[in-house]
């Protein structure tokens, strides 16, 4: 099942630098994986902002909430999923 996802990136201007840093990486990391897996199939960042839109391809929403969550930016999220099927004017076979 196919999913539209908005990740909004709001660090608290608190956090230590060290910290926000391994945070990144670790995103990073975890992000290249599930990507590398195929169900993280496309990410885009949104220009100008600490924010990306990307598509999983996950089996529900179980799994993608358990994917978001294991995040480790997901407590400094705003995220907003909007879940997709195919268009029927689609000429595209491969976005199922």
């Amino acid at each position: 099942m196919l999913f539209h996802v908005r990740m909004d990136v709001r660090l608290p201007p608190t956090m230590p630098a060290e910290l926000a840093d391994t945070l990144k990486q670790q995103e990073k990391a975890l992000a290249q994986t599930l990507q590398d897996a195929g169900q993280w199939r496309h990410l885009w960042r949104i220009a100008g902002q600490y924010a990306n839109v990307s598509i999983f391809d996950v089996a529900g929403n179980e799994e993608l909430h358990a994917l978001l969550m294991s995040l480790p930016l997901y407590p400094y999220m705003q995220i907003d999923v909007m879940p997709l099927c195919r268009h029927p004017s689609s000429v595209r076979a491969n976005d199922l």
